[in-house]
């Protein structure tokens, strides 16, 4: 358990780090960002320099997207209840993750539900912050691009990715203690 708590802790650092730095590259300065830094309040209302970082390579390019809809920006279109309804969906869902991390003894399931619980932490942050979440990573082939996603998401994606890789071989979900 104490395994899985630092795991948590890590990846909601690393994420809102990694967040941070790049908003403050993407806004420039922190003199520029309304009441200072770290800004609060409506993501939409900062938009940052298009273009502002060349290709990394041919298939890979660093972007800075708000995203008000939930990972690989699906639901985005729900409306002006949507950033509540996001909200409320992932808090049940980190406690329904932390209960059942409670009751797992599996090391491998203690590591895959503590990536996924701080990557939708890391998310839930961005939105009580800003009311969206900060995309970057920009895979593609020619002209068709993934939807952009951030550290907090792949951290979800390869926790979801432990947990599966257990589950067909085998392993127990949850403790019968």
């Amino acid at each position: 358990m104490k395994k899985a708590i630092a795991i948590i802790l890590s990846v909601v650092l690393m994420d809102q780090l990694i967040k941070g730095i790049l908003l403050y590259l993407a806004m420039g300065h922190a003199g520029t960002l309304s009441g200072g830094f770290p800004f609060v309040g409506n993501a939409f209302d900062l938009v940052p320099n298009p273009g502002m970082w060349p290709p990394v390579t041919n298939f890979f390019n660093l972007v800075f997207t708000w995203n008000p809809g939930t990972s690989f920006s699906l639901f985005q279109h729900l409306g002006i209840s949507a950033p509540l309804i996001i909200i409320i969906l992932t808090g049940v869902i980190i406690g329904v993750l932390g209960y059942v991390l409670t009751k797992t003894k599996v090391t491998h399931e203690q590591v895959a539900l503590g990536l996924i619980i701080g990557g939708a932490m890391g998310n839930l942050i961005d939105r009580l912050r800003f009311n969206a979440v900060i995309d970057f990573l920009d895979f593609h082939v020619g002209g068709w691009h993934w939807p952009a996603f951030n550290f907090a998401d792949s951290m979800i994606t390869v926790g979801v990715a432990i947990f599966i890789i257990g589950w067909v071989f085998g392993k127990k979900v949850i403790s019968n203690k």
